[in-house]
């Protein structure tokens, strides 16, 4: 039997939504709500890769509640975990030995905001959308995406379980499902794998920016209660990556003795020694950072890719038979460091154009109305005036903090231009022409290696099954990458997945530790020559992130 003779079942519904995310939650969630309102049959489906709603589900995070006012405006009642209100805000400009603090740009004030896990916020998220009878299915992996004769998406193909490395059913082969929907949002997060196809299909980038993006490296903590403070939030730039490259950290406190740390990277950097995980390490480093971790423990890991061109970089939303909500399409607020409520108010804005789209009864239901919708709410407004900040980074830091500063409290974002970006695979300069960075080695105490920290982000995949990234030229890879870029994706990627073997022996390989993958999709955006691709493993497997991440 080939995997083209497999026979699948099939499931329909009404609204097919790809992702447990905050998007893809806040979508469902306002579906059934309208349906309960209007005394209406809508069945509604969202089905996620990881094993539980909020396993793959990785932030800050520091939540704004404006999205959840408006979707559940009694939230605080039905126990939504947002326990430890913003109080402090501090932002520090670092050199190698100094912090000096600077006023908090305006868009980063916190006042009113949340500090929480974001995967147990999805959780509970989850569980108001099944009590309102949505179905949610975790563990499964969209794989595919189905189209009808006339090309229009009808819904997707999950991922099949138990084959083997080599493509063949093994003995506890279940085959994937097909999943049909009169309409299917996607909500796959950062460069989700099938809205790159449909990226492709229907040409949804044309004439706009293409779009830049961040790897964020978190780790969190447990901390001496003596050092914490329950709502502090720290921002920092500057050191350790030097000032022609985007980055900076959050530290923020919350729950029991909680700290959320991390460390952001701009995929367009240019020197191809550059390490995001070695520079978070070098980053706690610091000895105006350094003292909080005194007494503390590291218990959990995760790294996943940002979204960052904003405004300029939203491409088109709808298409035959679907549309793109949340992070999948871009809405994160990088001045803001925050993509929750933009993701969530995305998720609503769809699902309302979407039930007035059924509600018509038409065979061929389009979300046509979305992309208006979205351009008349607070969500298009709020993009729109932050949409320079984030490229004016490409003069480097001082300058792009000075440019920030006339945008926002001169030009309060209304300049007549509009900043655009360039893909982040094309910045890489060849490693003969960069300077070499030495990183040191960790202590195991306040600074750690790769391996050890994907052993605490629970990642898990099945050894057997078909590797899920992929070379599209293996002779790339040694003719570009090794011999130009001196093998790049041994150092971008924050899981130590990509390894350059057998250089003492004369014959150089790229051994692909698949197993190791937290998905944060780096490899897929920065790769020169866009050779790897990221597909979804089987569902379930990947990272778990636990409470508090």
């Amino acid at each position: 039997m080939t995997m083209d003779e497999v026979e699948r079942d099939s499931m329909a519904f009404d609204v097919l939504i790809i992702g447990a995310g905050p998007a893809g939650l806040a979508a469902a969630i306002r579906l059934r709500q309208l349906a309960i309102e209007a005394e209406r049959e809508l069945t509604v489906c969202v089905i996620e890769k990881g094993s539980e709603v909020g396993a793959h589900t990785l932030s800050g995070a520091v939540i704004e509640p404006r999205a959840l006012n408006e979707l559940i405006p009694d939230w605080q009642a039905k126990g939504a975990p947002l326990d430890t209100p913003a109080k402090e805000d501090r932002f520090l400009f670092l050199t190698a030995s100094r912090a000096y603090q600077l006023p908090t740009p305006p868009q980063m004030h916190n006042k009113g905001n949340y500090i929480a896990s974001l995967g147990d916020f999805v959780r509970w998220l989850g569980v108001q959308a099944e009590e309102l009878g949505v179905e949610i299915y975790p563990g499964f992996a969209a794989a595919d995406v189905l189209y009808d004769a006339d090309g229009r998406v009808k819904g997707v193909q999950t991922g099949d379980m138990g084959v083997h490395k080599d493509g063949t059913p093994g003995p506890n082969f279940q085959p994937g499902m097909e999943l049909h929907g009169r309409l299917t949002i996607f909500a796959e997060g950062c460069r989700g794998s099938l809205t790159k196809r449909l990226m492709e299909r229907y040409d949804l980038r044309q004439g706009v920016s293409p779009q830049t993006y961040g790897l964020g490296i978190k780790e969190l903590w447990e901390i001496d209660p003596a050092l914490h403070a329950p709502g502090r939030i720290v921002h920092t730039v500057g050191w350790p990556v030097d000032h022609s490259t985007y980055g900076g950290s959050w530290m923020y406190m919350f729950g029991e003795n909680l700290l959320s740390v991390g460390y952001v990277v701009g995929l367009d950097y240019s020197n191809p020694w550059l390490s995001p995980f070695e520079e978070m390490q070098r980053f706690k480093t610091h000895p105006s950072i350094s003292p909080i971790f005194k007494g503390g423990r590291r218990i959990a890991y995760g790294a996943r890719a940002l979204s960052e061109g904003g405004f300029q970089a939203i491409p088109k939303l709808v298409f035959p038979g679907g549309a793109l909500v949340g992070d999948t399409a871009g809405f994160l607020n990088v001045p803001k460091i925050k993509g929750t409520h933009t993701a969530m108010k995305s998720g609503m804005v769809c699902a309302e154009a979407a039930f007035a789209a059924l509600a018509d009864d038409a065979v061929g239901p389009s979300l046509e109305a979305y992309p208006r919708l979205l351009e008349a709410s607070w969500l298009w407004d709020e993009l729109r005036a932050v949409r320079n900040i984030r490229p004016a980074f490409r003069w480097g830091l001082l300058p792009a903090m000075a440019y920030g500063a006339f945008d926002t409290y001169v030009l309060r974002g209304k300049a007549p231009w509009t900043f655009g970006h360039h893909p982040d695979h094309t910045s890489l300069r060849k490693a003969a022409d960069a300077p070499r960075i030495d990183y040191p080695k960790p202590d195991g105490q306040l600074t750690f290696d790769r391996l050890s920290s994907v052993f605490i982000s629970n990642t898990n995949h099945e050894e057997d099954q078909p590797v899920h990234l992929r070379l599209k030229d293996d002779a790339r890879w040694l003719n570009i990458n090794l011999d130009l870029y001196s093998s790049p994706e041994s150092r971008y990627c924050p899981a130590g997945v990509y390894e350059a073997v057998g250089a003492e022996d004369g014959r150089p390989l790229l051994q692909i530790n698949a197993q190791n993958c937290v998905h944060c999709k780096t490899c897929d955006i920065k790769d020169p020559t866009q050779n790897i691709d990221w597909v979804t493993p089987e569902g379930g497997g990947g990272p778990n992130y636990p409470g508090g991440m």
